[in-house]
């Protein structure tokens, strides 16, 4: 006897890519993201490395015109 598996169903596969489309660019914006604050924060542990005092940044407003 022959016994063959069902054809996929194209819409199936079509979503199936689309959900691993989607977690793969949270993935690869997560590690983005974990990147720069990595390396904001290494900034920071090296200027107080060297014994500075003034190594924290500092968000100042924009003015209102």
């Amino acid at each position: 006897m022959d016994k063959r598996e069902p054809p996929e169903d194209e819409g199936d596969r079509t979503l199936e890519n689309a959900v691993l489309f989607g977690l793969f660019v949270v993935l690869v914006a997560a590690g983005i993201w974990l990147l720069g604050t990595m390396a904001d924060i290494r900034k920071v542990q090296d200027c107080a490395a060297q014994g500075r005092r003034n190594c924290a940044t500092i968000d100042v407003p924009e003015r209102a015109r």
